[in-house]
């Protein structure tokens, strides 16, 4: 067993390290950015925390568990959130990028800040069931672990806020600013006439919840989909006029992140559009914005609106080795 490993080994084995910016032309953080918050050595350990499955109660599940690179930090594999022994969630894991502009977090919104998110997962009976102090407790005993923190703060002791922050460090360095859409905003490419279609009528006809730059404007609304199960925003509320409300997601690397909606019920884009076309526009559990647009699109406009939602893809943020899992540190595992 590793007793001991300096952070100046652990940061050269992951490679580069990711860094937090704030892309031109686009909305001031939310999050507040400070210098600690950019110290490299809190990323780093953010990012070994966010790989390593001794956050769950079994050690079996991490938070990279149901948001995996490669989608965008969301999962494809199936429609809802699986957690140790296979316990399966209730709703589908949402991609996680660009979450320092985000004022609330969670499809029901139950998290108001960026450092108690991961919480949220880690006491959730359904996917990592563990308690914030057992979670302290093990890494606290990790050689891994103590090395990144007592290089942040030499000779404190480790609280949960410690570990808590160390993630949000990483997780605001996801960012996805380098699409085709952002490319040719930037005058460096050119939209096809078919994007260009598209992008008119997204802008007509989507563009009130999913809001340029982000893809979002974080509100929380009904597109009609209901459940009994799932009341959505007035489980946190208790609130009647928030039943079925979820939060409209970002639609950036909408093409990697499939299943889409709260449940994970669509597989493809094609079933999406299809949804917002047959539109029941006078039930009461569909939000404004989605109940004022226009005609429902045809089959050519929403071909050409899927054209313009695939210009949001942004290859570089999906495939960037920088984010992705710390391979060299499998090996010694304490």
């Amino acid at each position: 067993m590793l007793t001991f490993i300096s952070v100046a080994l652990l940061s050269a084995l992951l490679s580069h390290r990711p860094t937090f910016r704030v892309p031109k032309d686009w909305p001031a953080p939310i999050y507040p950015i400070t210098q600690q918050t950019l110290q490299g050595d809190l990323v780093d350990w953010g990012r070994v925390l966010f790989y390593d499955p001794i956050l769950s109660r079994d050690s079996s599940t991490s938070c990279s568990s149901c948001h995996s690179v490669y989608h965008a930090f969301a999962h494809t594999d199936h429609a809802l959130s699986h957690g140790i022994h296979d316990r399966i969630g209730i709703r589908n894991a949402p991609a996680l990028m660009n979450l320092a502009w985000q004022p609330i977090f969670m499809w029901d919104g139950a998290v108001h800040h960026l450092d108690a998110l991961p919480l949220a997962p880690i006491t959730n009976p359904l996917e990592m069931d563990e308690t914030p102090e057992h979670v302290l407790t093990k890494l606290r005993l990790s050689p891994r672990h103590q090395a990144f923190f007592q290089s942040l703060h030499p000779g404190e002791e480790m609280e949960t806020k410690h570990y808590c922050q160390a993630l949000s460090a990483f997780l605001i360095t996801l960012i996805s600013d380098q699409s085709k859409y952002d490319r040719m905003k930037r005058g460096e490419v050119l939209f096809s006439e078919q994007e260009n279609r598209g992008y008119t009528l997204f802008q007509q006809q989507c563009a009130a919840c999913h809001r340029e730059p982000l893809f979002t404007n974080h509100a929380f609304a009904s597109n009609g989909i209901t459940a009994a199960a799932d009341s959505g925003r007035s489980r946190i509320t208790g609130l009647n006029s928030d039943r079925h409300l979820f939060k409209v997601p970002t639609l950036r690397n909408v093409e990697f992140s499939k299943p889409y909606m709260h449940d994970g019920r669509y597989q493809t884009l094609r079933e999406v559009m299809r949804h917002y076309a047959s539109l029941n526009h006078s039930s009461t559990y569909v939000s404004n914005n989605a109940s004022q647009t226009s005609a429902p699109l045809n089959d050519q406009e929403q071909t050409d609106v899927i054209a313009f939602l695939l210009t949001l893809s942004d290859s570089a943020f999906v495939y960037n080795k920088d984010l992705a899992y710390p391979f060299e540190l499998t090996q010694n595992k304490p």
